[in-house]
């Protein structure tokens, strides 16, 4: 067949009826995506933790995070307490605020890094503060992670996890299975609201 020929075809050829408004497949809505179910690399029950932080909200709702996992935690309100606690209760982890009344968390981290109990101890700083959150990257020697507040449940047993992976903190002998995503339980930032579900009690 010529080019021409092919062409003569296509122009006389009878156009295709619409389909019918009732041969159309109805749109499904769309589900929403379902969390991953897994397994998470948790750290030895019994682990003791203890968070240096002057907002009782956050060693509130942090406290009740580990509590749930089966954690022993320990709070203090600053620096000047929290070191000598941290001799008593030999913490495996500590959650360190960098701004504190008095002494701050940086200062905070190199007394404990010269303690004999606390010298090889994970500390996670945290702090939602803008300047000091600039801080820890220039200033960082002598810490091993930092949470920017506010932070999720998720990532704060995410981090954990990593701990427990790099032989950092003891692993728990039977993984717990559980929800791969976030949950939504939010520790605030320092003027930060508080989920409903995780709100400390009124003082």
């Amino acid at each position: 067949m010529s080019r021409l020929e092919f062409f003569k075809r296509m122009l006389h050829r009878p156009p295709q009826p619409a389909p019918a408004p009732d041969s159309l497949a109805p749109t499904e809505p769309v589900a929403p995506p379902e969390r991953r179910a897994g397994v998470r690399v948790n750290a030895r029950e019994g682990l003791r933790v203890l968070i240096i932080d002057d907002s009782t909200t956050i060693i509130a709702v942090l406290g009740k995070m580990m509590r749930q996992n089966g954690y022993e935690v320990a709070g203090a309100p600053d620096a000047e307490s929290g070191i000598p606690l941290a001799r008593t209760f030999k913490p495996d982890l500590i959650y360190l605020d960098i701004v504190l009344p008095g002494m701050n968390g940086f200062d905070c981290l190199r007394a404990l890094r010269r303690e004999d109990t606390t010298r090889d101890t994970p500390i996670i700083m945290i702090s939602g503060n803008v300047q000091a959150t600039e801080q820890f990257y220039v200033r960082r020697i002598g810490a091993d992670d930092f949470m920017k507040k506010p932070f999720g449940r998720g990532e704060v047993f995410a981090r954990i996890q990593q701990m427990v992976e790099e032989g950092r903190l003891p692993a728990r002998a039977t993984p717990l299975p559980e929800l791969l995503s976030d949950d939504g339980s939010v520790a605030p930032a320092d003027t930060g609201a508080v989920s409903r579900e995780d709100a400390a009690p009124a003082a």
